[in-house]
């Protein structure tokens, strides 16, 4: 009786608007933190190339202090993620439960979520209490850093709490938190003999949470704990300390520069000079106005370095104009959702950074392998929208004077590329260098816009929080590829492509049609943390370039933002036009075929080089 008339209060319109309230003001302090953690964050970064290149010196500790904030980040910024589609959510088997299924299904998820709390609150609240020792760069105690993730568990929790009783779902979110209250305790007090390994029942633990729409990072992590219970040698604390050693690499801060980068060049309007531009190179051509799009995907792809943002920016821009000159709205949507997945190939590429912290792969070498690649599925694209597109109103060609305007207009945009790409590849910055140089690039951009300090202040909120979500899932793969290599599935891998031949062209097939099927049910970067370190002992076991391999793994499962059920550009591209994803995913077909030759030509490359 005592629960249910906690329930009902918790029901109440009145407990819905106070929590509605809190949240609103919990959500704007930490967009607050997160954006003046990346601003100091940059500002470290550029003292430090300064003083190195103006004074010949640095500042003791500087890469430490950035590692650290940038763990600081991710904790603060996790909680702006868990209601978006930031969260990595595979909702697309929950939907088609019936209520009662979606409702149960809801509480399963958050269930997930709650346990990602309550490890990274006690978790980190054990190492702290373990870890002694000062910093030797900072001075200051180490626990710190993991204290971080103990904050941010605690706030997990506080703002699911919020969010669930805002929708008016008080008895759902009381059921999620004693169910993962519960699991919490079992897991270590009870002990499973089963015939499968530890990490094949963190990976079924997982998939069950990617069914009922957990957070993909949520149910990483706590599959890991509750592995526990099925002989995992992973305890909680080694858990935390795991998931914080794989966001604490310097490579890794460039992610939110280069994203900050992305958002900067947006909003300072240099974006649509590289439209103009694109536009009087190709736009009088056959399907002109697809072909501007490709184009300034192309180039688009040389600063942002995410296909997310280049797909919500090119449903707004180019979506609007395809379907008034009598493209119908789904082509529309899907030639703009196809030629976004340059934008994770074409350098600078987060995904090409991600690649690069898990195998120790050179960033400047895996950048150049990009510009390859990228081409060859330009191309593929190009050819693929002549053949399929009748475009009713083609665009006048313009005179050499517009178009010499427009090529000087959108100088600015490519003076990107020569920052980060000949920056990185002659060795004058390192990757992080760039990124920040950059961001500070399109910032100089935006304040000659005069862009005024509410739309900077979104955008570095903007970055900070996706850059979270991103480092977050970097950090919960770190146990499950741990477990991975304990199981030694690596070696297995190498036995089963000995038994096919163990040839290069053995090696390519095995491992294209692998990341071809988890691509389909993990996220691009879970998939790339995950069996990029485990396929490429084999490639090279197989005599076959590592920078070749690692280019053809990221272009083979950047494919998979068109494909079912996850597709998240054809998502992306939904949200923004309104135009229902399963249409998307019928007109985006001839697109995926093009790209997917052209992975086929750049694996018969490697073969051949």
């Amino acid at each position: 009786m005592k629960a249910l008339g906690i329930s009902k209060r918790l029901e109440r319109p009145g407990a819905a608007r106070t929590a509605q309230r809190c949240l609103r003001v919990i959500e704007a302090a930490l967009g607050a933190v997160v954006a003046t953690i990346l601003a100091v964050l940059l500002a470290v970064v550029l003292s430090t190339v300064f003083l190195r290149y103006a004074f010949n010196t640095g500042v003791l500790g500087s890469e430490d202090l950035g590692i650290w904030l940038h763990v600081a980040l991710i904790a603060f910024g996790t909680p702006l993620a868990l209601n978006s589609a930031l969260a990595m959510r595979l909702d697309v088997f929950a939907k088609r439960l019936p209520a009662k299924g979606q409702t149960a299904a809801a509480i399963a998820a958050d269930v997930f979520t709650v346990l990602t709390g309550l490890i990274f609150s006690f978790g980190g609240a054990e190492i702290m209490s373990m870890l002694g020792g000062i910093s030797p760069t900072l001075g200051v105690p180490e626990w710190i850093r993991f204290g971080f993730l103990g904050i941010g568990g605690a706030l997990i929790l506080l703002v699911l709490v919020l969010q669930r009783l805002s929708e008016g779902r008080g008895l759902s979110v009381l059921a999620s938190v004693i169910a993962g209250v519960l699991f919490y305790l079992a897991a270590t007090r009870v002990s499973l003999i089963v015939a499968l390994s530890p990490s094949l029942m963190l990976g079924l633990i997982a998939a069950f949470g990617l069914l009922v729409a957990a957070p993909l990072p949520h149910a990483f992590l706590a599959a890991a704990y509750l592995a526990i219970a099925f002989g995992s040698t992973l305890p909680e604390p080694t858990i935390v300390s795991s998931t914080v050693t794989g966001m604490s690499k310097f490579l890794l801060l460039a992610i939110p520069f280069f994203l900050l980068t992305g958002g900067l060049l947006t909003a300072s309007g240099v974006a649509k000079q590289l439209v103009r531009f694109a536009s009087s190179v190709v736009g009088h051509r056959r399907a002109g106005l697809a072909q501007t799009t490709l184009l300034t995907s192309v180039l688009f792809s040389g600063a942002s370095g995410s296909s997310v943002a280049n797909a919500a920016f090119g449903a707004s821009t180019f979506q609007p104009e395809l379907v008034k000159r009598g493209y119908p709205p789904a082509q529309a949507g899907a030639i703009i959702a196809a030629t976004s997945v340059l934008d994770n190939v074409i350098p600078p590429s987060v995904a090409f950074l991600i690649l690069a912290a898990a195998t120790n792969l050179s960033v400047g070498s895996l950048l150049v392998g990009g510009f390859f690649a990228g081409g060859v599925m330009a191309v593929c694209l190009a050819v693929a929208i002549h053949l399929t597109v009748r475009e009713q109103m083609p665009q006048p060609r313009v005179d050499n004077r517009e178009r010499r305007q427009s090529a000087i207009a959108a100088v600015p945009a490519f003076g990107l590329g020569v920052i980060v790409v000949v920056g990185i590849r002659m060795g004058i910055v390192t990757t992080t260098e760039a990124a920040a140089l950059a961001a500070l690039y399109t910032l100089i951009l935006g304040l000659g816009a005069r862009l005024r300090f509410g739309t900077l202040f979104a955008a570095f909120r903007q970055a900070a929080t996706e850059a979270s979500a991103i480092g977050l899932l970097i950090g919960t793969a770190g146990p499950f590829a741990f477990l991975l290599a304990v199981d030694d599935i690596s070696g297995l891998m190498s036995n089963l492509t000995t038994i096919l031949g163990g040839s290069a062209l053995a090696v390519l097939l095995l491992s294209n049609v692998i990341l071809l099927v988890v691509g389909l049910v993990l996220d691009i970067g879970a998939a790339i943390l995950l069996f990029g370190p485990i396929l490429l002992p084999s490639a090279v076991a197989a005599g076959i370039d590592p920078i070749h391999f690692g280019v053809i793994v990221v272009v083979n499962l950047m494919i998979h933002g068109l494909t079912p059920p996850l597709g998240m550009l054809i998502f992306v591209v939904s949200g923004v036009t309104r135009v229902p994803p399963t249409a998307l995913f019928r007109a985006v077909l001839p697109y995926l075929a093009a790209l997917l030759i052209s992975l086929a030509i750049i694996c018969a490359w490697s073969l051949i080089v």
